[in-house]
């Protein structure tokens, strides 16, 4: 859903199927196929982190490493090759941090009333 809404704001051609999946394409900043790869890809991490607080209400880096294993998995199928572009890994372990940082906070923040809610204090 992110990559349509990208591609709508990118003003692009053609639409590709493969956004998601697609690791292929040449990195470059000028490239606006690209950017609207990696901004979709961020941007549903993103918001992943914050679904997955919302539903969870815990452990959401367990979620957030689970789905990156899927989605690893799923890219390599569909492009019928292992990923070994570093700047695709670096897209994905930042959007990993991401998802884990702000579906924790938010978890944190949301749940301190709640009981069954982990609380970790130093005593």
């Amino acid at each position: 859903m992110t990559a349509s809404v990208c591609f709508g704001a990118f003003r692009l051609d053609t639409f590709d199927g493969l956004i998601p999946f697609d690791f292929k394409t040449d990195p470059s900043d000028s490239d606006s196929k690209y950017l609207v790869n990696l901004l979709s890809m961020e941007l549903t991490y993103f918001t992943c982190g914050l679904l997955f607080a919302a539903v969870v209400k815990r452990w959401v880096w367990d979620y957030a490493i689970t789905v990156t294993v899927i989605h690893v998995a799923v890219t390599s199928a569909v492009m019928m090759e292992f990923p070994q572009i570093w700047q695709w890994w670096l897209a994905i372990g930042c959007g990993v941090f991401l998802m884990i940082c702000n579906g924790q906070l938010v978890a944190h923040f949301a749940c301190q009333g709640d009981q069954s809610y982990p609380v970790f204090d130093g005593t």
